[in-house]
């Protein structure tokens, strides 16, 4: 599946079917035990891709790429950073937006849309959270070459680890019809991307967090 064609399927997801529950996720919303390990392994990746920009981001400007409901723009808003927060969702921009406490406004532009539009500029830093996962390696490739063109600084990003557990769930999601079911984590492990990004850049592995259903690799992209 092309990129443009895997954007519109997550767009169509978390825009019209997914949107109440991710809103209830990322507050806090009582939710299952199976939910609030991936609240909590969520929470402990956003901390571990922050780790790897500077503590004083006054002046930097940064992009939240996939914002969601907006909890990384707020802790990048918070530190002093000017955020532009993307997403493809207008529903989920619409949540960030109304969440993002009113001092902190001045620092974050809001916008929907495809977070690789040279439209919103350049930037010091990248940051997207499971944005890239339901994509595959040519894909994000493309998407980190788009980006670091734009970025002095480096791309802080996650991908689906190639875990047992996760690639046992995409097999067994491939048997299902598509119209049936959300986007497909693609898994990737990070010297197999490190390869298909050499001739772009350099990949630096942060960790991993897992957390009940909650697996994901967090990578640093350098142009």
């Amino acid at each position: 599946m092309s990129y443009d064609a895997t954007r519109d399927r997550v767009e169509h997801y978390f825009d019209r079917t997914a949107t109440k529950v991710w809103e209830r996720l990322t507050s806090d919303a009582p939710v299952s035990r199976i939910r609030e390990t991936v609240r909590k392994g969520r929470d402990q990746m956003r901390d571990k891709l922050l780790s790897a920009l500077p503590a004083d981001l006054n002046g930097v400007r940064v992009l939240d790429a996939g914002c969601g409901a907006g909890q990384m723009t707020q802790e990048l808003a918070e530190r002093g950073a000017d955020v532009v927060a993307v997403d493809i969702s207008p529903s989920l921009v619409k949540i960030a937006e109304d969440r993002l406490p009113a001092h902190l406004h001045p620092r974050v532009t809001f916008a929907s849309g495809d977070m690789l539009s040279a439209d919103l500029g350049r930037f010091d830093y990248v940051i997207s959270m499971d944005s890239l996962i339901y994509y595959t390696g040519a894909d994000i490739r493309a998407a980190l070459a788009r980006l670091g063109e734009r970025t002095s600084g480096s791309v802080a990003f996650t991908v689906a680890p190639r875990t047992p557990l996760l690639m046992t769930m995409w097999y067994a999601g491939k048997a299902f019809p598509r119209s049936d079911r959300s986007p497909v984590m693609i898994p990737h492990g990070p010297s197999r991307l490190q390869k298909t990004v050499s001739d772009i850049g350099q990949l630096r592995d942060l960790g991993r967090i897992t957390s009940g259903f909650y697996i994901s690799q967090a990578l640093e992209f350098r142009p």
